[in-house]
């Protein structure tokens, strides 16, 4: 199965930007337990990075027709108001795992509301860099399920 990881706009900055909140691990450190975590499951993995919604939104239009079962999303920032992303994963047939490394529910309150999840399969928020693996397995077991709903 060929994942889509998507990381919005920040992620390039993980390592240093609020270590407090986000840990030490590094975007490159994230995408390469990606990589091998879906190379042990007989998966793949491309991840992309983005701090411009529109290339986000043409990513996410553009999985199905390059090959991806799914996708791993983590929009920053864009949670909270992209309604353009919003609805692109509302538009797309893939399905779609919202993940986030810190608690966003024991955060600020503007951070607790995700106009994504909605939309989305599911949402993993608060177990750091292994968020994105949960949501690399939920999209691996939801794609063995007889029936999919989003």
């Amino acid at each position: 199965m060929k994942i889509l990881v998507l990381h919005g706009p920040n992620l390039n900055l993980l390592g240093t930007r609020e270590p407090g909140v986000y840990g030490r691990v590094t975007l490159a450190e994230i995408d390469r337990m990606l990589r091998e975590h879906a190379r042990r499951r007989h998966d793949s993995v491309e991840c992309r990075q983005s701090n411009h919604e529109g290339q986000l939104v043409d990513w996410l239009q553009a999985a199905q027709r390059e090959g991806f079962a799914g996708v791993v999303f983590n929009p920053g920032a864009f949670t909270h108001y992209s309604i353009a992303l919003r609805d692109a994963v509302a538009a797309i047939k893939v399905p779609l795992v919202e993940v986030h490394l810190s608690n966003v529910h024991a955060r600020e309150e503007f951070r607790r509301h995700s106009v994504i999840a909605a939309v989305a399969r599911g949402q993993i928020s608060g177990f750091g860099p292994r968020s994105y693996l949960l949501g690399l397995d939920a999209l691996t077991a939801e794609s063995r399920r007889p029936t999919r709903r989003r």
